[in-house]
């Protein structure tokens, strides 16, 4: 279980590593082109239910700390998916990962490449 560790009170989220890696790849997208953004993600029946909601800017500090030294293998889909969901008025969400499509080859985001865009 890694962890999102955000602002200068160091709030700190439970996010399990191969989510993390993705949501790690378009947060940095995000915030390499000077965007901000909302992210929001349920809170587990553990801690009572709801949900949270941060204001994710380039000023603010992020941090993203894995439990494994494992690096994720990346589903372009999932990760084009993530960047949809952060460019809506509800902010990037926690979708689960879709099953990559078989044509789908190596994909370079997590090591600083946006993906391609549609002409």
């Amino acid at each position: 279980m890694g962890k999102l560790i955000y602002g200068q009170g160091r709030r700190e989220v439970d996010i399990e590593d191969r989510t993390l890696a993705h949501l790690k790849a378009v947060i940095l997208i995000k915030l390499r082109r000077g965007e901000s953004f909302a992210m929001s993600w349920p809170h587990g029946l553990d801690s009572g239910s709801g949900r949270s909601t941060i204001w994710l800017n380039p000023t603010i500090p992020v941090e993203f700390v894995f439990s494994g030294n494992r690096v994720a293998t990346p589903n372009r889909m999932w990760i084009e998916l993530l960047l949809r969901s952060a460019n809506t008025s509800e902010g990037l969400q926690m979708i689960p990962e879709p099953e990559p499509a078989a044509t789908t080859g190596p994909n370079e985001v997590l090591h600083g490449h946006e993906p391609a865009r549609p002409n």
